[in-house]
């Protein structure tokens, strides 16, 4: 039965020759291949036709057996189906004709050159397949480790690879977003700069073909907002023209916060240090104003003059009321010592503020969550940012709406949460309603969430806020809770 051409025949090699018609052939082996393709490839012994010793090796790279001739090669690796004849020598070809076995192929050294290289680009083809395979997955595994999500574009901006990141916050599979614009994932502007140039780094790669980047900011489905980094790296070909792009979003919305805190705690100290000042300044001329204006209405016979005096008291009181505030932001926030119950502060302070929910179509919601523990803080600081929040709440729901109030255990803290349904806050000026004198209402000192955020930072507590504009405003108070910790015995 003729055994087919497809049928795969494992081959174990022996070669046979001396070292001067080997080393051409070795030098063959080095130039094409590697220590495992030549593994690969079968290599079993060597026979030296010149005189050798048993076990010789004859490179320390090419690590194989070498034997005295080739009838004691055979012997001892009876597994070798192939022998290589290296020589060319007419007598050693005639007596390997003569005395190998059926069951063993010769190749003649006419023929072994190009067998060898047939043999051996087959063989270094399935390597580089395996090398290039291991390489391609370890790169892969490498990139969708990192939080960052990475996108290599085409140059017409369309997206050619992308790694976890970005298909775990899309919700897609690879294959739904390869060959799609960039854009439709990426948070990329459409104008341009005053300059004229595009402000999307994608586009400005391309056309520049330099590096670009840009800080981004968007708001979440909950209303949270995230500050975002981007990056575009041009990959040039040969003739310097950008190809593709290697697009990279990272999430900086932490080390965000970190330095706005740090630059709010900066400019809070200056302005405590200014405010105090001015203050104490203004005070004194104010109180003589208010004296003398009191001191006149009570002299004053014609009603215009009374109307014009009541005027000069009222702005004055407002404006004492301001500064007031101001000192009070400005001195360190005094906290007796205290367990504050949020539920019953929550409880009292809406019994208050119910009429004027009422009188503007508000309906409050208390969703209390009972068995929470007390909050080591004062009540009457908690009490304060509770009303504060509300009247914010109020202020921003002038045609009515939903006002909910919340409380509930977070990780490590007690949560107290304000809600509602007015206005929202604009993406342009969430970073800036915690600071102190911004107000978006015309009126006012603008201390309301700046007084707060400074309690809860004292409290070692913090705020958290979330708006969408035109659905309503989130704000959570993550308080320290009161923890049951053993008390030291009193020593004797």
């Amino acid at each position: 039965m003729v055994e087919s051409l497809r049928t795969e025949k494992p081959y174990r090699i022996g070669i046979i020759g001396d070292k001067s018609s080997l080393v051409p052939f070795w030098e063959l082996f080095a130039s094409l291949g590697n220590e495992r393709v030549l593994g690969q490839l079968g290599l079993v012994a060597l026979a030296l036709h010149d005189k050798a010793p048993l076990d010789e090796r004859f490179s320390a790279a090419l690590d194989l057996p070498v034997y005295p001739g080739w009838g004691p090669m055979l012997g001892a690796h009876p597994e070798i189906t192939m022998v290589l004849e290296t020589t060319g020598r007419p007598e050693l070809t005639r007596d390997l004709r003569l005395g190998l076995p059926t069951t063993i192929s010769l190749v003649e050294r006419a023929a072994a050159s190009f067998f060898l290289r047939l043999l051996t680009s087959d063989q270094m083809w399935v390597a580089c397949k395996i090398d290039l395979l291991h390489t391609q997955t370890l790169l892969k595994n490498v990139i969708d480790q990192l939080k960052e999500e990475i996108a290599l574009t085409d140059e017409q901006g369309r997206v050619m690879d992308c790694n976890k990141a970005v298909l775990e916050r899309l919700g897609l599979t690879k294959a739904q977003v390869t060959g799609r614009p960039l854009r439709s994932f990426f948070t990329l502007p459409e104008t341009a700069t005053p300059n004229g140039k595009p402000s999307s780094p994608l586009a400005l790669a391309l056309s520049t073909r330099q590096n670009a980047e840009t800080t981004l900011s968007e708001v979440d489905q909950e209303g949270r907002m995230h500050y975002l980094r981007e990056y575009a790296y041009p990959i040039l070909d040969d003739a310097g023209e950008a190809r593709n792009v290697l697009y990279i979003r990272r999430d900086i919305t932490d080390r965000t916060h970190m330095e706005q805190r740090l630059q709010q705690s900066e400019r809070l100290a200056s302005i405590g240090e200014m405010s105090t000042y001015i203050a104490h300044e203004i005070r004194n001329p104010l109180f003589a104003i208010s004296g003398f204006a009191n001191q006149l209405l009570r002299e004053a016979t014609q009603d215009k003059e009374k109307e014009k005096l009541g005027i000069i008291l009222a702005e004055s009181r407002r404006l004492d009321g301001i500064l007031k505030s101001i000192l009070t932001f400005a001195r360190p926030t005094e906290s007796a010592p205290g367990l504050s119950d949020v539920n019953r502060i929550v409880r009292d302070t809406m019994d208050l503020m119910g009429m004027a929910c009422e009188s503007q179509n508000i309906e409050p919601i208390l969703n209390l969550t009972t068995d929470i523990p007390l909050v080591k803080a004062d009540p009457e600081l908690i009490k304060q940012c509770v009303i504060n929040l509300v009247k914010n709440s109020v202020e921003a729901m002038p045609l009515g709406g939903l006002l909910t109030v919340r409380t509930g255990l977070a990780p490590a803290h007690v949560l107290l949460e304000v809600v509602d349904t007015g206005e929202g806050i604009p993406p342009e000026v969430r970073d800036k309603v915690f600071s102190p004198f911004f107000s978006t209402k015309g009126k006012g000192s603008g201390l309301g969430l700046a007084m707060i955020k400074k309690i809860l930072d004292d409290l070692g507590g913090s705020v958290e806020l979330a708006s969408i504009p035109g659905e309503g405003t989130r704000v959570t108070l993550l308080l320290p809770p009161h923890l049951a910790v053993a008390k030291a015995e009193p020593t004797g």
